[in-house]
């Protein structure tokens, strides 16, 4: 069984210093859920305050209708699988996965086979007699994930668990977890700070700095409309460039490097009017254009090849620089020292008030408000 996670007005606070304050956010029942963001912001703080491994200087957690402040952590009935693993090295791989159903008491035969039920799961009962030491990372987090899930907990909570393995194995396990998470249909709270990673997996993720919430919304949502520059920076690759919004004949134009003015049909009314203003332009939305043609004018620093797609690196003739992200051609690659016209592809960039702190364009969704706004 599966809960629904309710925070209100969440603090935390370590001596005078205030780490999380007045946080409040849903987790919705079996939904796959990440905190999101830079070491240090927060993400690893507020779940180790669900876990009850950390104390709550204010607000309210409840798994479901159940107040859970001051409940002990091993009555939570929450599973929990740590960046380094933490299982036991001197039991055997199917000892390990018992654990928890023991100190449980459970009767013999359903520990048996509630294990060999999560051991096959996670298509590791071929290692069940084999000990920690003989298995690569990738198989021990998997021991450790199907330790975490043959107690049947309400919640899975996750730290950083793929941080240790290497770029293939991380790949590969992110899979494994999310197809394992639907399986279940368990509530899991994951704490990453890998953007590729939690886009890859999340249902909805919740981008934290500093001990706030930026935003809230889908993988989707947060690259296409980030409600700030921060969220727009740590979601995926973006070119930050300078500008300003010019109001012609009634309608916002976006005057980017060199005096190259486009218009731009989705500013919010509230917004229209003469200012500074930096956009947001993903490598994607960068598109060369053949010679003769106006546009963006740039340099070729740097190309490189990556098979589907070519990396351009560029800078503009007033000196900022960006990159892009073209479809790979049979017969050339822009060599580099070329100038070329770039076109910006205007129904997917973003703007935001010269300070970065909010997005002028419409459509940004953010589940967030509904909590600062109450």
């Amino acid at each position: 069984m599966s809960v629904n996670i309710k925070i209100r007005d969440a603090v935390k606070k370590y001596g005078d210093n205030t780490i999380i304050s007045d946080l409040s956010l849903d987790v919705k029942e079996g939904e796959f859920f990440i905190l999101l963001g830079p070491s240090g912001c927060g993400k690893t703080t507020l779940l180790r305050m669900i876990a009850g491994f950390n104390s709550i200087e204010g607000g309210d957690f409840y798994f479901g209708d159940t107040r859970i402040n001051d409940m002990d952590p091993a009555k939570r009935n929450i599973g929990m699988v740590f960046q380094n693993y933490a299982i036991f090295p001197n039991m055997t791989v199917e000892k390990n996965v018992a654990f928890g159903l023991k100190n449980r008491k459970l009767p013999k035969e359903e520990i048996k086979a509630k294990t060999d039920q999560f051991l096959k799961l996670m298509k590791i009962e071929e290692y069940g007699d084999r000990m920690p030491e003989r298995l690569s990372g990738g198989q021990q987090q998997r021991v450790a994930l199907a330790r975490a899930l043959a107690i049947t907990p309400d919640v899975l909570l996750m730290d950083e668990p793929l941080s240790n393995l290497d770029a293939k194995l991380r790949v590969e396990m992110r899979t494994v977890i999310k197809e394992i998470q639907n399986s279940v249909g368990i509530t899991c709270v994951y704490v990453t700070h890998d953007q590729e990673e939690a886009m890859a997996i999340a249902d909805r993720i919740a981008v934290m700095n500093g001990g706030e919430i930026q935003q809230i919304g889908t993988p989707k949502i947060l690259y296409q409309r980030p409600t700030n520059l921060f969220v727009a920076t740590f979601i995926g690759r973006t070119n930050v460039i300078e500008g300003s919004l010019e109001m012609k004949d009634g309608e916002p134009y976006l005057v980017l490097p060199g005096d190259y003015k486009v218009k731009l049909e989705k500013v919010r009314e509230d917004e229209k009017h003469d200012q500074k203003v930096v956009a947001s332009i993903r490598p994607e939305e960068l598109v060369v254009e053949p010679e003769g043609k106006d546009g963006l004018k740039a340099i070729v620093d740097d190309a490189v090849f990556l098979g589907l797609n070519t990396h351009y690196f560029v800078h503009f003739l007033t000196g900022e620089k960006a990159e892009i992200i073209q479809e790979s051609q049979i017969d050339s690659i822009i060599e580099k020292g070329t100038e070329v016209n770039l076109r910006v592809k205007t129904e997917k960039i973003n703007v935001f008030i010269e300070d970065g702190s909010k997005n002028i364009i419409e459509g940004v969704v953010n589940d967030y408000d509904v909590y600062k706004k109450a």
